[in-house]
């Protein structure tokens, strides 16, 4: 399982600051066209795969959650801050968000066409990513997708690096590694974005979305 110190950091440290990080980040997206973008994409690709049910894993207060609903998916969030769940219920009270681990979720095998994981795998120690990355594939269908979101490694000698993070400790991955983690657990990417620092980011950090599929007889990403 993952360490019980590593979740209770993350835990408490976000449920202190969950007020302030929903005004922070309720509008993000707004000024995001290439995230919009990548949910866009990952929306469509769930959707040719299935009836479009998704868990948005460490939805924080339920703003992606509830722009994956605007979509036409079938969007619940999961979070380990009983706070931030708190606050995504009181603002979208028509979805469904529950208090949750990512290395045990409350939910059946195949249950899901697709995951969204944006920042939440980023306070895992890099040892026990993989048991997330099962879990992911455990609850995906055949032709599942999962979209995952990290900050990139600059260190090609290092495939994952330790930063400051205002809340708890925080790793960044090389994507390249990432995918081969993926690759593992049975999930093949697809494709991947990777968004350059802007001269206006607190953290000078590539950004970057990796898209992968679990095996099986859903459709694959659709073509142009």
């Amino acid at each position: 399982m993952v360490e019980h110190d590593a979740l209770s950091v993350t835990r408490e440290g976000y449920d202190a600051v969950a007020l302030t990080y929903a005004e922070l980040f309720r509008d993000s997206l707004r000024d995001s066209p290439l995230d919009r973008a990548v949910l866009g994409v990952f929306a469509e690709a769930v959707q040719a795969s299935g009836n479009g049910q998704v868990a948005d894993v460490g939805c924080g207060p339920g703003h992606i959650t509830a722009h994956l609903d605007e979509l036409g998916l079938a969007a619940s969030g999961v979070d380990t801050s009983p706070a931030m769940i708190e606050l995504a219920r009181q603002a979208y009270p028509g979805l469904r968000f529950d208090v949750g681990s990512m290395a045990a979720l409350n939910i059946a095998d195949g249950a899901l066409d697709g995951v969204l994981s944006r920042w939440s795998i980023i306070h895992t120690p890099p040892r026990e990513l993989p048991v997330i990355l099962a879990e992911f594939h455990r609850v995906l269908a055949p032709g599942g997708h999962l979209l995952v979101g990290f900050s990139a490694s600059d260190d090609a000698t290092h495939p994952t690096q330790i930063f400051d993070h205002t809340v708890a400790p925080a790793y960044r991955w090389s994507p390249d590694h990432l995918a081969a983690l993926l690759r593992e657990s049975g999930l093949a990417e697809v494709a991947r974005t990777v968004r350059e620092p802007q001269p206006t980011d607190r953290r000078q950090f590539q950004e970057v979305h990796l898209l992968a599929r679990k095996s099986g007889t859903g459709a694959a990403l659709p073509h142009a």
